[in-house]
Order: C-alpha cells, then sequence, then structure tokens
C-alpha cells in the first residue's frame, strides 16, 4: 500500500493552500492531494461570474500553475474520491477500492450543491453551479435557451441571475423566503439587490416556494410554484447551498454534524485528522463563540495555513476576520464580519447612488459591515472591527466623514 506523510482529500482553495503552506514552512515530507475532479486546483468564485460569462478561460482560474505541484513534489491523485476513512489504521480508501496510508489527513473536500427535492428534479437541463463540470453542462445549453429560471436568492443565485441577464437571457429568479439573501443580510441591502436585479429585467419573485419542475421529452420545460402557477424556462440553475461533504469521515465517528467539527488548530475528534474549509464546523469568535461553517475564500485559505502551521508542529490558533465579496452588474459587494445578533442597523450614504454601506451594530460597536461600491468603509471596518471599538452612531452615520472617525474616543 502506497504511503504519504500528508494526504490531502480536496483540491479546492483549503485543499491547494495547506500544501502551498506547508511546503512554505519547510515540511520535506511526501503529499498527496486527491480529488474527484478531474481538474488541478483552480478557484472557486468565477464559476458564477466571469467563467459562466466566458470572460474569463479556465487556465486562468488555476491556483497555481500545472508544474507549480510537479516542482514542489505535490502529486496530484485527481478524479480519485475517498469512500471511506479507517482512522485506526491511518489510511483512506478510495471508491475504487485503493487504499492510502497517511501519516496525517487534511479532510479540505468542500461542499456539495444541495438539491431540490421535487419532481422533475433530475430532468434534462436542470444544473447546479460549484464545479468546472458543472458550469461547462450550463454554458452547452445556454444557445437553445431564451428563458432561465434560477431557483434560489442567496449570492450564486443572485450572481449568476446578473450573468444570464448579461447573456441576453430573460431570468426570472425565484426565492422562497419573503426577501433576497435572507440568511446573510439585512432587508435594506436584500431590498437594494431586489430593485437592482428588476431594474436590469430580472423578475424577481419571492415568499414563493417550488412545487415541481414540468419537463417536456425529458428536459426542464417550466417551475411549477405552490399554488400551480408555471413559470416558463428552458433551463433551470438551482442555487439553494451547499452540504458539507464530510460523510466518510463523521462515519469513522468524528464529531460533527453540519460537517465536522474542528479546534481551534483546525484538529477534528479522530487522532491526525484535520479539516479545513466549507466543510469544517469551528467556533468562531467573531459569531459569538458559536460553531459554524464559512463558505469562503478567507476562511478556506486562513484555516488552511493554521492546520499546516499544527502539523509542522508550531501551532497558532484561528482567529482571522470573517470577509466576503459579491460582484453583480457594476456593483462590487465587500463584507467584513459577521452580522448575526445585530442590534442597530446604520446605513452610510445613499443607496440611490449606488454607493453605500451598512454598518451593523451590537451593544455599540461593529460588528459586520457591507460596503457596495465603498471601499474606504470596507477597510476601515474591518481594523474597527478587529478592536472591538465603542461606535460614536451620530459620526458613523455621517458618510461625508471618515468611517475610522467613528470610533469613541
Amino acid at each position: 500500500m502506497q504511503a504519504f506523510d500528508v494526504i490531502i482529500v480536496g483540491t479546492g482553495h483549503a485543499g491547494a493552500q495547506t500544501a502551498v503552506a506547508l511546503r512554505q514552512h519547510g515540511f520535506a515530507g511526501s503529499i498527496a492531494m486527491l480529488s474527484k475532479e478531474p481538474d488541478p486546483p483552480y478557484e472557486r468564485p468565477p464559476l458564477s461570474k466571469e467563467y459562466l460569462a466566458g470572460e474569463k478561460p479556465f487556465e486562468r482560474m488555476l491556483i497555481r500553475p500545472l508544474e507549480f505541484w510537479a516542482e514542489r513534489q505535490v502529486e496530484l491523485r485527481l478524479g480519485r474520491s475517498v469512500a471511506a476513512v479507517r482512522p485506526d489504521e491511518r489510511r483512506v480508501i478510495l471508491a475504487d477500492g485503493d487504499g492510502l496510508a497517511y501519516g496525517a489527513l487534511v479532510w479540505a473536500a468542500g461542499g456539495n450543491p444541495r438539491r431540490l427535492r421535487c419532481e422533475g428534479a433530475d430532468l434534462a437541463g436542470v444544473h447546479s453551479i460549484r464545479t468546472r463540470a458543472d458550469v461547462d453542462a450550463l454554458r452547452a445549453r445556454l444557445p437553445g435557451a431564451a428563458r432561465v429560471a434560477v431557483i434560489g436568492g442567496g449570492y450564486i443565485g443572485l450572481e449568476a441571475a446578473a450573468v444570464l441577464t448579461g447573456l441576453g437571457k430573460a431570468v426570472t429568479l425565484i426565492e422562497a423566503a419573503d426577501r433576497l439573501l435572507a440568511r446573510v443580510a439585512a432587508p435594506p441591502l436584500a431590498d437594494f439587490y431586489a430593485a437592482e436585479h428588476r431594474r436590469r429585467g430580472v423578475e424577481v419573485r419571492t415568499g414563493v416556494a417550488v412545487e415541481a419542475l414540468l419537463g417536456e421529452d425529458g428536459a426542464a420545460a417550466g417551475v411549477r410554484l405552490a399554488g400551480g402557477e408555471v413559470v416558463a424556462a428552458d433551463l433551470v440553475v438551482v442555487g439553494i447551498g451547499i452540504a458539507a461533504a464530510a460523510t466518510p469521515l463523521l462515519e469513522a465517528g468524528a464529531a460533527g454534524g453540519d460537517g465536522v467539527d474542528v479546534d481551534e488548530y483546525g484538529r477534528t475528534s479522530l487522532a491526525g485528522i484535520y479539516a479545513a474549509g466549507d466543510c469544517a464546523a469551528h467556533r468562531n469568535r467573531f459569531a459569538g463563540g458559536h460553531r459554524i461553517r464559512l463558505e469562503s475564500v478567507q476562511n478556506a485559505h486562513d484555516q488552511a495555513n493554521v492546520v499546516a502551521r499544527a502539523i509542522m508542529g508550531s501551532p497558532e490558533p484561528y482567529r482571522a476576520l470573517p470577509w466576503f465579496w459579491s460582484n453583480q452588474y457594476d456593483l462590487r459587494l465587500q463584507t467584513a464580519g459577521l452580522g448575526r445578533g445585530f442590534d442597530d442597523l446604520v446605513v452610510r450614504g445613499d443607496p440611490g447612488q449606488r454607493s453605500f454601506s451598512m454598518a451593523y451594530l451590537r451593544q455599540g460597536r461593529l460588528i459586520a459591515l457591507d460596503a457596495v461600491n465603498a471601499v474606504k468603509d470596507y477597510v476601515q471596518a474591518r481594523k474597527l472591527i478587529l478592536d472591538g471599538a465603542a461606535i460614536d452612531r451620530a459620526r458613523l452615520a455621517d458618510p461625508s466623514r471618515p468611517l475610522k472617525d467613528s470610533a469613541s474616543a
């Protein structure tokens, strides 16, 4: 049985950065990266933006050139998925029955798109956006599609709607909640994006549930909503979140549920096994110490660095400030911090001018900020959040003053 000092499962941002960081810190042992995908490590955010739009070729999405991995003696095992983990034997069992032994195992498998659970969910022409193959399949059907239904009003759905509208498609966006971005943003931001999409021609439908997908000749032809209304569609894009890809670890006895639980050093409850990225549930100080999963490049990158240091024997706890971004049309949204549990909301600037920010406060302190085409506010908010600064609300609300001046003396 072949053995590696470190096996990394997953070649997304977390997996790739773990390998990079190990070599940067001088790790000389053998490293193998396993992925069920056939492609070398690549960036995921462009999938719902520039890659879907045909503006960015795949080669420009590679996290590192292909020769980088060979030069650093990181062995890529592509098209290989892990079926089981045997922690007592320190080995993984691949789907084809092969086994690989490890000294340390890093689980960075990310997540899988949540599927609709209704009639017609398996029709041709129903697509998700998670991998290159997903988007290639979607793009292949676009020339024959005039009407597209996008199910899900989170960032993936909104980004896809923006791109598809720009490609000349008639887009209907369907969200079961009573507003867009219900899990991640306050109502004023949701209202702003709903208005923006409608102004661009997207039909935004909120507070409506999908009852079934309708088909003709085996392909999607419409979406039936609860109540019986049918939205005609030649193509359906489903963006209703992801489920953590951690089943083999959980079946092996790792603590977890929604993902695999890790401590502040990225260690799971199983000896020698670490986890990072979308699949890792950790206690986050910016979430009041609650255990959460963060689906972001920032989290994947920072957790990977933590795991690499732990493997090297120089552990440093995960303390990174969460941040996110979304590009839709000519709008650049940047978010710092986590707004959950806010008790006050301050809007800086006029959303009608399409450059403003929204500050989330808790007990008089800034805990998060959404900046729309307002880079300075975003940069200054990061420091205020990290400092836990008390905020003068009147100064914060005045867009003529730098946001940093809102810290109370």
